[in-house]
């Protein structure tokens, strides 16, 4: 019988647990490059730390778990992550990417994978009947981000895989928004998961990593490849500390989310508030969709204020809240996509998929509640001033 059966044992018991040998509960720093060998072809497992190391070992095994797929993959961040898995795709295909994803995400199939002849182009995924029609010969992947960066807008996974299974393509999911606490995108049909884990995996802002999940062993053995051909590996330490931040996620994404729930009803109902982005919302986008296949609406909102608030003024206001890049951990953070997250983005692009020069993005932490709807409160009104 199994030790547990809950997502929240998992988190701290899944993968490799422990040190068999010291009988430690936490896996050990395998602070090593090489490995000793007994003879010509004979090691105990291990030989190079960019081909497998044991602490990074321990972070695979434990995310493979997680979301439910045959193999994981730990790499030095979360772009470096899609890198790997684009890089399973050949000159002449084509990509589908969802709407709104990150910045970095088009910067990479833009300005780099093109030079290799893999094209994108940018489509609403949340749209699964016109998405049928894009799908032509040269298209061997859909990428989705859901809910995406940064308006919040929900695919439904299943509709996406039941295409690109009938199809004979590859669905892969950036779940970096959800993690696997609240969202498993394998259970849905993706064949691919990514994460960037510097974001709520990892949960305190001190460490840049990313992860991939297959569903099938023998794309398993393509990204194994690929990993240790290209070397964007993730080292030991932050192996280790990525394994502790995963084991407090399930009480840190309860609290993020409650706070966000929190947060987005007050922000709905403000008078200065034009829109609000939040898949928790009855009324959102894609809120029937994102309840069936995930635990609730997450803890990223986005927001537009009224045009006689000004956005630069509500940024150089916030006191608790921090303006700065990235997401996902304990505390809250700003930030203004136009020009930072999604900079990338021709400003062309921007407008017409919605991200405008007055759009906020906000990663509720877990401070107290309060505290941070007071924050928004004197920062909104400044910034009307």
């Amino acid at each position: 019988m199994a030790k547990y059966s809950h997502i929240e044992s998992a988190l701290i018991h899944g993968g490799i647990y422990g040190d068999p040998l010291t009988g430690a509960v936490n896996v050990p720093i395998y602070q090593t490059s090489t490995y000793e060998q007994q003879a010509l072809g004979q090691n105990k497992g291990w030989e190079y730390s960019r081909t497998g190391n044991p602490t990074r070992a321990a972070l695979e095994a434990l995310i493979a778990e997680l979301e439910h797929g045959a193999a994981g993959f730990a790499f030095a961040s979360g772009m470096a992550a899609l890198t790997a898995v684009l890089s399973l795709f050949s000159q002449g295909d084509k990509i589908l990417i969802s709407q709104n994803v990150y910045g970095g995400t088009f910067r990479v199939l833009d300005k780099v994978f093109k030079n290799f002849g893999l094209s994108y182009s940018i489509e609403d995924t949340a749209n699964a009947e016109t998405l049928a029609d894009k799908i032509t010969p040269e298209v061997k992947a859909i990428l989705i981000e859901t809910p995406a960066n940064p308006l919040l807008t929900v695919t439904d996974i299943k509709a996406v895989a039941d295409l690109t299974k009938a199809r004979g393509i590859k669905l892969i999911a950036d779940n970096t928004f959800m993690t696997p606490y609240l969202q498993n995108p394998i259970d849905f049909g993706a064949d691919i998961v990514v994460h960037s884990a510097t974001k709520y995996l990892g949960g305190h802002s001190d460490l840049v990593a990313g992860l991939a999940v297959v569903k099938e062993k023998e794309l398993g053995e393509k990204i194994a490849f690929i990993q240790n051909a290209t070397g964007g590996v993730l080292g030991p330490f932050d192996s280790f500390l990525l394994i502790r931040g995963i084991k407090t996620l399930g009480v840190r994404m309860d609290r993020h989310a409650q706070n966000a729930e929190r947060a987005a009803l007050y922000l709905k109902s403000h008078p200065a508030v034009k829109r609000v982005y939040y898949p928790g919302l009855e009324d959102a986008q894609g809120y029937a969709v994102n309840k069936r296949q995930a635990k609730n609406g997450g803890a990223m909102i986005s927001f537009e204020l009224t045009e006689k608030y000004d956005v630069a003024r509500f940024f150089s206001s916030l006191r608790l809240i921090a303006l700065a890049e990235s997401l996902g951990g304990v505390e809250s953070l700003a930030c203004h996509p136009a020009t930072m997250t999604h900079a990338s983005f021709p400003e062309k692009i921007r407008q017409e998929i919605g991200i405008t020069d007055g759009l906020i993005r906000l990663s509720v932490g877990i401070e107290n509640i309060e505290d941070l709807l007071a924050d928004l409160e004197q920062a909104i009104e400044r910034s009307g001033e």
